[in-house]
C-alpha cells in the first residue's frame, strides 16, 4: 500500500479544488468540451437602429449555429455510443463462441446463463481500447478481453451466493444459484475462472509468447490474495463494524473492484505491444477508474432503485456495509469521484488524443453511469 491513500490525499487538498459540477445527463457534452468555434459573421453597415428583439433573434441564430457546429465536430471526433455498441456486439459474439454448450450440459448452461446475461462489457472494452491505443489490433486483445469478462462473471456468481452477499437479482435476472442451485453456481464460477486462463494461453495470436506469459501473470495476480480475493476477505470482515476507516475502505476497493479493471487495461497494453512507460501510465489510469467505479457503485446503491440498477438496491445500508457515502457523505463522495475521473484522464495526456478518445469516454461513462 502507498504511504498515503488516494482519498486521504484528496481530503487534505480538498480546499484547492473547485471543480465544475457536471450533471449525469450532460456528461457526453463534457467529454468533448473544447473551445467554441464561432461562425464567421459578415460585417456591414447598419442603416437603422436594431431593436432588442432583432438582436435577440440574431444571437439565438448564432447560438444555434455554434451548437450545431459543436455537435458535428463532436460526432466527427468520436462516436462513443457507436463505439460501445460495436465493441459490445463483438465481445458478445466472441464470448458466445468461446463458451459453447457441450457435455456435461448443465455446467455449460450455468456458465452461459451468467456470462451472456448482458452487462455493459466495460472490462473487455477497456482491454481492447488500451491495446489499440498502443498500436495493437483488436484480435491481439480479444481472448484477454473475453477472459476478464469470464473472471468478472465468476466474481459476480460467487459474490451473490448466500455465504457471501446473498443476493437474488443480477443484471435484472435471478442470480445463478437461484436458477441452478448453490452447488452448480460455485462450479460454474470455478469453470469460468479456469477457462479464462486456458483461453488467453491458447487463443491469443500475433503476440510474442513472453507478452502472453506476462499477461497471464498479471491476470492471476489481480484475482488472488493480492487482488480480488484480498478485497473480498477484508470486505466480509468489515461488514457491520464501526471502526473501519478510509485506509481500510480504499484497500477493499482497490483490491476487490479496481484490481480487475486495472488488469483489463494493463493486459490490453501488454498484448498490444506497449512500452514499459506506456503500460505504467495506463496502469495509473486504470487504478483511478477502478476506484472510481466503486465510488460510483456506492453512490448508485443509495440513490437508485432495484429496477434502475438491475440488482438489489440499498443492500449496503441493510447489511451495514462501509461505503464512501457512509464515511464521506453523498456530496463529498461525488466530489471524490470527479477528482478520480480527472486524475485518470490526466494519465492519457501524452497519448494520441484520437486513439485515447475511447478510454477518455469510458472513464466518463464509468463516472456518470446510471446503473
Amino acid at each position: 500500500m502507498r504511504s498515503m491513500n488516494l482519498l486521504d490525499s484528496w481530503v487534505q487538498n480538498f480546499s484547492i479544488y473547485n471543480q465544475t459540477k457536471i450533471s449525469a445527463g450532460s456528461f457526453l457534452g463534457y467529454i468533448y468540451s473544447s473551445p467554441l468555434v464561432y461562425p464567421k459573421v459578415q460585417r456591414g453597415f447598419v442603416k437603422k437602429p436594431v431593436s432588442s428583439l432583432a438582436i435577440s433573434a440574431v444571437i439565438t441564430k448564432e447560438e444555434e449555429a455554434i451548437k450545431a457546429s459543436e455537435e458535428k465536430m463532436h460526432q466527427e471526433i468520436f462516436n462513443f455510443k457507436g463505439y460501445m455498441i460495436e465493441k459490445a456486439n463483438t465481445v458478445n459474439k466472441a464470448l458466445d463462441d468461446a463458451v459453447t454448450l457441450k457435455n456435461p450440459p448443465m455446467i455449460h448452461e450455468a456458465m452461459r446463463y451468467s456470462l451472456l446475461a448482458g452487462g455493459k462489457r466495460v472490462r473487455p472494452m477497456l482491454c481492447i481500447a488500451a491495446c489499440e491505443l498502443v498500436g495493437g489490433d483488436i484480435s491481439n486483445a480479444m481472448p484477454a478481453a473475453c477472459a476478464v469478462e469470464m473472471i468478472h462473471t465468476m466474481s459476480l456468481i460467487h459474490d451473490d451466493l448466500p455465504c457471501m452477499d446473498n443476493d437474488d437479482l443480477r443484471r435484472g435476472k435471478p442470480t445463478n444459484h437461484k436458477v441452478f442451485g448453490e452447488d452448480v453456481a460455485v462450479l460454474a464460477g470455478d469453470s469460468l475462472l479456469a477457462f479464462a486462463f486456458e483461453y488467453v494461453a491458447t487463443s491469443t495470436t500475433g503476440v510474442a509468447p513472453a507478452r502472453i506469459l506476462a499477461a497471464v501473470g498479471e491476470l492471476a495476480k489481480s484475482i488472488g490474495t493480492e487482488g480480488l480475493v484480498a478485497g473480498q476477505v477484508v470486505d466480509l470482515s468489515s461488514t457491520g463494524k464501526t471502526n473501519v476507516g478510509l485506509d481500510q475502505l480504499e484497500f477493499i476497493h482497490i483490491h476487490k473492484t479496481a484490481a480487475l479493471l486495472e488488469a483489463s487495461v494493463v493486459l490490453g497494453a501488454i498484448l498490444g505491444g506497449g512500452s514499459e512507460e506506456e503500460i505504467e501510465k495506463l496502469r495509473r489510469f486504470a487504478r483511478c477508474i477502478g476506484l472510481l467505479f466503486q465510488v460510483v457503485d456506492d453512490i448508485l446503491d443509495v440513490t437508485k432503485s432495484s429496477e434502475e440498477l438491475g440488482k438489489t438496491a440499498g443492500k449496503d445500508l441493510v447489511t451495514d456495509k462501509v461505503t464512501y457515502p457512509k464515511l464521506l457523505g453523498l456530496d463529498k463522495a461525488r466530489e471524490f469521484a470527479e477528482k478520480l475521473n480527472s486524475d485518470a484522464k490526466a494519465q492519457l495526456s501524452e497519448f494520441d488524443p484520437n486513439k485515447a478518445a475511447p478510454l477518455i469516454a469510458l472513464a466518463d461513462y464509468i463516472a456518470y453511469r446510471e446503473n
